[in-house]
């Protein structure tokens, strides 16, 4: 039995494959237990064979062992695979639709991250999730100084020179119970802020130490946070044929809906990172607020486009152009060179 393409159903403990020969007939299908299928896969599956897995969690480690044991391994995302999912949704034909995906010539895969992508990546998440929870308690204690009659500041650096102010006015109607509850919360914020810019610092020496990274700090609009999320994402860009396909990726290309030769644009996509989204148009913004009295070519374009069009459609079309000049850095390893792009 020598089989040519395997498709994996990753679970926790237990993990579907289906396999196919030569001939393309069903060969290899069994449950294995997650501490011996990488032993098991390797008894009966030759290396040079596809090995096919969703990208969802754990898939990245799983694909890099097998890179290592000398297996082609193709990640398939979730919604390409659903279309070949026979009847009911089961293991097995999870494991048989993925086997099946993974052969069409047309099929879109996923790049196996390094270990270098995914610490990048957790720097990132839980800087996200850190700015979210402080968010949230900032919110809830405006929500509760209002009740007793304070106007809490709309920008957090006011609220944080507020708080003291207030713990220390005697005159305000706070009890002293809640003046201890305040002073919790106020700790809790100070917390955060320090967790956050212990992340900062540590994005800021990844930048320094990775050449890639930094040299996308060049581009106007990109700093740290989104040169190292935008690494984290898509790597050396390899995978892409060309910047088009990464602004495709990353959600900034219209949506169409056309039917009977009668081509429709919609707002952009969305697809892809939502996160690496936002800050590339956030920077876009901001290289849009100094781009006035630039000579550069894309400032100039930039410009022209902002006076024509909203704002909100100039940010994106910037993003969008500059996604597609990262991945020229990224794919070709160059600096930026302005008088080079194409507008």
């Amino acid at each position: 039995m020598e089989l040519t393409r395997v498709g994996v159903d990753l679970a926790k403990q237990v993990f579907q494959v289906h396999g196919v020969d030569r001939a393309e007939r069903p060969a290899w299908c069994k449950r294995l237990k997650r501490s011996r299928w990488i032993s098991d896969l390797e008894q009966d599956v030759e290396p040079g064979a596809e090995i096919g897995m969703e990208a969802c969690g754990s898939a990245h480690h799983w694909a890099r062992l097998l890179q290592s044991k000398g297996y082609r391994v193709k990640l398939i995302a979730p919604q390409f695979v659903k279309p070949y999912v026979k009847t009911n949704k089961t293991d097995a034909n999870d494991a048989e639709a993925i086997c099946e995906a993974m052969s069409r010539p047309s099929m879109r895969f996923v790049a196996v991250k390094t270990v270098e992508q995914q610490d990048l990546q957790a720097v990132h998440r839980v800087r996200s999730s850190l700015i979210r929870e402080r968010t949230a308690k900032a919110n809830q204690l405006r929500g509760l100084v209002y009740e007793y009659g304070l106007v809490a500041p709309q920008q957090i650096s006011s609220l944080r020179r507020a708080v003291p102010e207030w713990l220390e006015d005697a005159e305000n109607g706070l009890t002293v119970r809640f003046r201890s509850l305040l002073a919790g919360l106020y700790r809790d914020l100070q917390q955060i802020d320090e967790r956050v810019r212990e992340l900062d610092q540590e994005v800021a020496t990844i930048v320094r130490e990775h050449e890639a990274v930094g040299r996308l700090e060049q581009l106007r609009g990109i700093g740290p946070l989104t040169a190292s999320a935008l690494y984290a994402l898509v790597g050396d860009a390899r995978q892409y044929r060309n910047g088009r396909e990464m602004a495709v990726s990353l959600g900034l290309t219209p949506r169409q809906h056309s039917s009977g030769g009668k081509e429709r644009r919609l707002g952009i996509s969305k697809r892809g990172d939502k996160y690496v989204r936002t800050l590339l148009i956030h920077g876009a913004r901001s290289a849009l607020r100094t781009a006035p009295g630039k000579t550069d070519r894309l400032s100039r374009w930039a410009l022209a486009l902002a006076e024509r069009s909203h704002p909100n459609v100039a940010a994106t079309a910037l993003a969008n152009k500059m996604a597609r000049v990262a991945w020229a850095m990224l794919r070709h390893g160059t600096n930026y060179e302005p008088e080079h792009v194409a507008v």
